[in-house]
């Protein structure tokens, strides 16, 4: 029996995933996409993964570049992850009016997110109707703290977190489960696997 194309989608999305804009820059022009399709895969060196579909008009970019950044949203950011993921003008010409600064690889880091990866693509290998890239990291942060690799440089200004979104302890992630947007509920609870998550997961 042939595995159906929508309710594996439907599985896929019992999932419950952050949300990203993956965004690059080659020769002045700027692109971007909302991605789910993310995740670590070393500590040491330090690389992370992307999934980008293969009918994308911005995976040339990404392969010019040879570079992204994860911009991973807040609760606050919606409109930039629903701008992101549709055909239009304010996407394709005007980066949907978001802000954004540089931190190693010029690619475009918006501004006030929950934390950002800035990484160099070091491998693309295929993955059916998606391509899957490879970065190591250059630069990362959150509010408070900006961290660079030890041979990456500083291109232009830095990542800006505002007073507000830095003064936040725990801002909160934009989630997406089950084809909806959601949000973590108000009341916090303490990790359930101390001791085990650095062992086991990355």
């Amino acid at each position: 029996m042939a595995i159906e194309k929508d309710f594996f989608r439907q599985v896929m999305g019992r999932f419950a995933t952050g949300v990203t804009v993956v965004t690059t820059s080659n020769q002045g022009v700027l692109a971007g996409l909302t991605v789910n399709a993310f995740c670590s895969v070393s500590l040491n060196p330090p690389l992370v993964l992307v999934c980008i579909d293969l009918s994308s008009n911005t995976v040339p970019l990404f392969r010019d570049s040879k570079a992204f950044a994860v911009n991973m949203l807040t609760e606050q950011q919606e409109h930039l992850s629903r701008c992101f993921s549709t055909a239009s003008p304010e996407r394709y010409e005007y980066f949907c009016h978001a802000t954004y600064h540089t931190a190693a690889t010029g690619a475009p880091i918006l501004d006030d997110v929950l934390a950002f990866i800035d990484a160099r693509i070091v491998a693309e290998y295929p993955g059916g109707d998606h391509v899957i890239f490879l970065g190591q990291v250059e630069a990362m942060g959150m509010p408070g703290q900006v961290s660079f690799a030890q041979d990456a440089q500083s291109q232009g200004d830095k990542p800006v977190f505002s007073e507000a979104r830095a003064a936040l302890e725990n801002p909160s992630p934009l989630l997406y489960y089950k084809a909806k947007y959601r949000q973590l509920p108000d009341t916090t609870r303490k990790p359930s696997l101390a001791g085990y998550y650095d062992e086991e997961f990355t």
